[in-house]
Parts: structure tokens; C-alpha cells; sequence
């Protein structure tokens, strides 16, 4: 009998603690890993952004088991609401927007931390009230001094709720604690006004401490970009000018701008898309292998391939704008800009928007890198498209390669992400003929689970203090350095090219790429 007690005795003192799972190894990179106690706070959680993405988006993290326990949700805005009045908006939001399945038992839990503090960004009161709250949410919920704060409103009010989280106390950690602080773009509409936001943010919160949101660095095809170049010894022998070509990069939209006049006028296609998404996907296209994955080595190598991009001369050769005229799409008759709701007739706002960059390097010197956006355009559509030269001798009679065209490796962003390889190959019959042809790789039937919405990705990262998707100080200052050019140029050229809403930009795009031989691909 004693022995039979000794077993179980002896498993009983087995505690956790001296069992080691191999998989929970904090090196291992394919677990995903769980924020620790912390909360949320999002101001202007009233609008768009917030309830279509980010509200979605911590539901859905907590929908996948990536949140603690006691993480609380805080909304702050002008409206007087109550903490249930603000849970019902959350509910609604998640029912329509949320990606995962809803789950009562994962929304009870959920909403168990969701808080709302009323008030303007200029109010005193309100900051203080919102620390009270933060403070009796690390006592009732275990949150830990931990808060990231989340600037879902226009970069105008950026400098006033720095300077009320200063005031209020609530941008200074205490021991063992931290305070993050997250930006939407855009990051100033030049260099100047970059800098003056830099110094601002900074002298609230550390550098370190800083997530600028990029939600175009959070999908995985462009976190693929890495995986594909640096996994991969098949592409690094040819991954330079002695066999590319060029390289496109594309984000075209079919929408309009009717209702976002507000937003939009007087900051154009180029402001609010080549600083900040396609130039990070020039980095990512372009720079050397990081020593190490860590975030400060992938940003050591973007800051570098930013510092070696430079505008192609001259820029009324190498640069295009054009502003969307009415035509059909869709099947349905649509205006042009100068139509819409809130623009007005002698608007110069570019809704497309195309320019030529060099890399001065030794991996890319030659190689011009063409950057295009547009609303109205044939399709939507975001691709990076790495097209190779031609082989320099081809052993048949020109009537066999009529049909062929250069190889090209293309990396769909959105929608249908995925990677398309373009190369020739014999047509079947007696005759010789070579053709282009595609092999496609595509997430949605290689992967059985489907990819996280951006903002989930980042939303963790941030939570995590992960800041490799983010793009650092350097990096945003060194895109306006490389932008500023041109948008002054074209300030001083008189108004943007009309072209036709359903086709791919205006004529001067087309005479852009063309004067080189070569041409835009349809995507």
C-alpha cells in the first residue's frame, strides 16, 4: 500500500515550473506570443477608422487568445456617452467589421475592460479624469501601469494630446512600467513640418517609444517581401542591376473621393501614398540583407536604402499628375473630381500620381524604380512587379518570340495576395513559338488559415513593443527629403493632367516610361 501512495505523491510534486515545453521556448518565432497586462486608449474612437479597424481588430485579437486577461479598452471623445452606451458601439462594430467568428463568451470577457472618458483634446479636466481611470484600472484589472495610447485623429491635434499626456502625468512610466504612443499618417505634409512633429512626439515620450502606423506594413505579402528575398538563395544571385530591368510599383484604387474632401484636398495622391506606403516598399524591395531580424537591424537597412534614393532628372521627364476626369466604371456613369461633394472647381489636388527614383547603389545603380498611385484607376490593385532585362542573345527567328516579353517577378499585395512569376515557354505543336506565360503562387489555396487584418498584426506588435513594422524617425524624415522635390515642382507647374476615371492615368504617365522603351504593366 505505501507503495502504491508513493506514485501519486510523487507526480503531485511535479510543479510546472520544472517542466520545460520545447515549443514555448522564447527564442522560437512561429508561437505567437501573448501581450502582457496592459491596456488600450483610443482617442477619436468615434470615427471611421476606429470603429471599422481597430475596434474589429482587438476583438479579434482576443477572439485568437493574444490578450491578457485584464486588458481594458478605453475610448475618449466629445460624445456623452456612458462605459455601456460606448460597449454597445464596440459590440455593433465587431458584429460588422470583425474578421474572426463572434463568440458571447469572448465578448463578455472582453467587455469586462471597456471604459469611455468624455472630453475635448484641449480639456484639462478630461486628462485628469482619464488618469483616474487608467490608475483604477491597474488596480481592478491588473493592467500594470502598462498603456499605449492611440492617436486615431487628425495630425493637427497630434501636438495637443502629446502635450495633455504630458501635463496629466500619464506619458511617464513609472519603474518597471511603460507608456507607448501610437501615430497615424500622415507624418506632416513635408519635411519641415516632419521634423516639427518628430520634436514634438520626442519630447513627450522617447523615440523608442513611438509606433508610427504604417497598416501597409502590417500585411503579410509585404512582410513576405523579407521572406521571399532572404529565404530564398534562388532569387539573390539575379536580385540586383546586372539582370533587372526596372522595378514598378503600383496602388491603384477604383473609388472615388466623393465625402473626403475634407481629408483629402491640398494633400494629393503623393502625400497620401508614395511617402509613406510605396517608398516602404521600395525599402523592403531594395535593401541588403539585415544582420539579424531584430528591429533596429531591418531599420538600419531601410534608413540606408532611403539615404541613397534621389529623384530621377529631369522632372518634367521622369514625374506625372493627373486629377481623375467623369467616365464610366463599374459599368456606371462616375464624375470627376471637380464634381464631387466638397471640391472645389479650380482644385490642383493630383489624384494620380507617378515619379522615377534611383538607388545609388552597387546593387541597384541603373535601375530606375517607377512609383505609381491613383484613384479612379482600371482596377484596385497593389503590386511590386521586378522586371528582368531580356536575354542578351536569343538563338531563334524573330517570328518565334513575337509574343515574348521580359520575366518578371510580381508580388501581389492586395487583393488576391500572392506571387506571380512571368517567364517563356514553347507553345504545344510542331511549330516553335515562345510565349509568356504565369506561374502563381497564391496565399489563399497555399495556407489553410486565412492571414490577420494589418491592423491586428500591428495592434499586437505595439502592445508587444515590437517595433520592426514600424517606420522609425529617420525613415519618415528621409522620405520627405526625397518627395519634397517634386510636390514643389509640380506646385509651380500649373494644374494636374485630366484623365478618363476606369483607365490607368493620364497620357504623361504612358510618355514617362516610354522614353526609356519600356512600359507600365497591367496588372
Amino acid at each position: 500500500m505505501g507503495g502504491t501512495g508513493a506514485g501519486p505523491r510523487q507526480r503531485t510534486d511535479t510543479t510546472p515550473a520544472q517542466w520545460v515545453n520545447p515549443l514555448r521556448d522564447e527564442r522560437d518565432k512561429r508561437l505567437p506570443r501573448i501581450a502582457g497586462p496592459c491596456s488600450l486608449v483610443i482617442f477619436g474612437v468615434t470615427g471611421d477608422l476606429a470603429r471599422k479597424k481597430l475596434l474589429p481588430a482587438v476583438y479579434d485579437l482576443a477572439n485568437r487568445g493574444l490578450l491578457p486577461p485584464g486588458f481594458t479598452l478605453i475610448g475618449f471623445a466629445r460624445r456623452d456617452w456612458t462605459d455601456e452606451h460606448f460597449a454597445a458601439v464596440v459590440h455593433d462594430s465587431v458584429r460588422e467589421h470583425a474578421r474572426t467568428e463572434f463568440r458571447e463568451v469572448v465578448w463578455e470577457r472582453l467587455a469586462e475592460g471597456i471604459r469611455f472618458v468624455q472630453g475635448n483634446f484641449d480639456d484639462d479636466a478630461a486628462f485628469d479624469e482619464l488618469a483616474k481611470t487608467l490608475a483604477s484600472v491597474d488596480e481592478q484589472r491588473g493592467t500594470g501601469g502598462n498603456h499605449a495610447f492611440y492617436l486615431a485623429i487628425p495630425p493637427a491635434a497630434f501636438p495637443t494630446v502629446c502635450e495633455q499626456l504630458s501635463r496629466s502625468g500619464l506619458a511617464e512610466p513609472g519603474e518597471d512600467q511603460w507608456r507607448r504612443v501610437v501615430i497615424e499618417k500622415p507624418f506632416g505634409h513635408d519635411l519641415e513640418s516632419a521634423k516639427e512633429l518628430n520634436a514634438v512626439v520626442n519630447t513627450v515620450v522617447p523615440e523608442d517609444s513611438v509606433f508610427r502606423i504604417d497598416h501597409y506594413l502590417g500585411k503579410e505579402t509585404v512582410q513576405n517581401i523579407l521572406a521571399l528575398r532572404f529565404a530564398n538563395q534562388l532569387f539573390d544571385p539575379i536580385w540586383n542591376s546586372h539582370y533587372v530591368d526596372h522595378v514598378q510599383i503600383t496602388m491603384a484604387e477604383d473609388i472615388g473621393l466623393g465625402g473626403r474632401a475634407g481629408y483629402y484636398d491640398g494633400i494629393g495622391a503623393a502625400r497620401d501614398v508614395i511617402q509613406n506606403h510605396l517608398l516602404q516598399l521600395l525599402a523592403f524591395t531594395a535593401m541588403e540583407e539585415p544582420v539579424s531580424f531584430e528591429p533596429s537591424e531591418l531599420q538600419a537597412e531601410k534608413i540606408k536604402v532611403l539615404s541613397a534614393t534621389r529623384l530621377a532628372q529631369p522632372l518634367d521627364e521622369t514625374t506625372a499628375r493627373g486629377q481623375y476626369s467623369g467616365g464610366w466604371q463599374g459599368g456606371r456613369k462616375v464624375v470627376g473630381l471637380l464634381d464631387e461633394e466638397g471640391f472645389s472647381k479650380d482644385s490642383t489636388t493630383e489624384t494620380f500620381a507617378a515619379i522615377t527614383l534611383e538607388v545609388d547603389t552597387r546593387r541597384w545603380a541603373g535601375v530606375p524604380f517607377y512609383l505609381r498611385t491613383g484613384k479612379r484607376l482600371g482596377r484596385r490593385v497593389t503590386e511590386i512587379a521586378v522586371v528582368f532585362k531580356r536575354a542578351p542573345h536569343l538563338p531563334f527567328d524573330q517570328t518565334m518570340t513575337e509574343e515574348l516579353g521580359q520575366n518578371a517577378l510580381v508580388i501581389r499585395v492586395q487583393p488576391d495576395e500572392g506571387v506571380t512569376m512571368r517567364f517563356g515557354s514553347k507553345v504545344p505543336g510542331s511549330s516553335m513559338e515562345v510565349r509568356d506565360v504565369n506561374m502563381d503562387f497564391s496565399y489563399g489555396q497555399a495556407f489553410t488559415e486565412s492571414s490577420p487584418e494589418a491592423y491586428e498584426r500591428l495592434i499586437l506588435d505595439v502592445l508587444l513593443g515590437e517595433p520592426s513594422l514600424f517606420p522609425a524617425n529617420a525613415e519618415v524624415e528621409l522620405s520627405w527629403k526625397i518627395l519634397d522635390p517634386v510636390l514643389d515642382h509640380w506646385a509651380a507647374s500649373g494644374r494636374p493632367e485630366p484623365y478618363e476615371a476606369g483607365t490607368w492615368g493620364p497620357p504623361s504617365s504612358q510618355e514617362m516610361l516610354r522614353r526609356s522603351g519600356r512600359e507600365w504593366r497591367r496588372p
